[in-house]
């Protein structure tokens, strides 16, 4: 921390540092608002690894990842809400991963964790729009200590960490108006991830025989998908479609 405030210095700006958890996250938003009156953008990225397979996980493998990652992102972005709220401005960055999105060998953890932060973002994102609070998410691939165990030297050095920062920076920026995305990053290439919903199938006989008849065409994105973006939209397609 004391070597970040030290390069921001340098380069002409303001900084302080806080030696907290995330877990404390209120300590942390509070030296910030004690030192700049106020807190205008969050980037939640602390994380660590503790990859195991699932059978061999323990109780203290999944909690770490949970009270770092998951827990982190809240207890940060609780502190930070109401000053957000009150200002009526604030933009929010949480780091997920391609993990959260696809899954990974060995990462049950960390995968769940990433994934709880979209769900949390997106949330966060509907909460907050109306007082100008934007909340996104990325997933960058990137070389760090964490990736560094994991990823061929050959990969990271096609993937630096500053090759995300352009991102963050125009996220955390008032100029932008986007809230709820979660976008994939790494080596300077930037996408966004949506939702997609294949045309499914309603069925008027409620057994598991006639679930099975049908389920090549419930998992067939050969005909008409739709991309959703409210839960509204799960409901009444829902209910537009049955059978019953």
């Amino acid at each position: 921390a004391d070597l970040v405030v030290e390069e921001i210095k340098k380069m002409g700006g303001e900084a302080v540092a806080n030696y907290d958890s995330v877990e404390n996250g209120d300590k942390i938003i509070g030296t910030a608002v004690e030192a700049f009156g106020k807190v205008d953008i969050l980037v939640n990225n602390a994380g660590i690894l503790r990859d195991v397979s699932f059978t061999k996980m323990t109780d203290k493998d999944w909690d770490l990842i949970d009270t770092v990652h998951l827990k982190g992102v809240y207890k940060c972005t609780k502190a930070a809400w109401p000053h957000m709220q009150k200002n009526q401005y604030g933009r929010i960055v949480n780091v997920s991963s391609a993990a959260g999105i696809y899954g990974n060998f060995g990462q049950v953890n960390y995968s769940t964790a990433k994934s709880g932060i979209m769900g949390f973002t997106k949330s966060c994102a509907l909460e907050g729009k109306k007082k100008n609070v934007l909340s996104n998410a990325i997933a960058p691939v990137a070389a760090s200590r964490m990736t560094e165990t994991v990823t061929p030297k050959e990969v990271l050095e096609k993937m630096p960490p500053e090759s995300v920062i352009p991102l963050v920076l125009y996220l955390c920026h008032e100029s932008s108006e986007a809230t709820g995305e979660v976008i994939e990053c790494g080596a300077g290439w930037f996408a966004a991830i949506r939702v997609q919903r294949a045309e499914g199938v309603a069925i008027d006989k409620l057994d598991p025989e006639t679930v099975a008849e049908n389920f090549a065409k419930i998992v067939d994105y050969g005909g008409e998908v739709e991309y959703p973006t409210k839960i509204a939209e799960s409901v009444m397609t829902a209910i537009s479609r049955s059978k019953l």
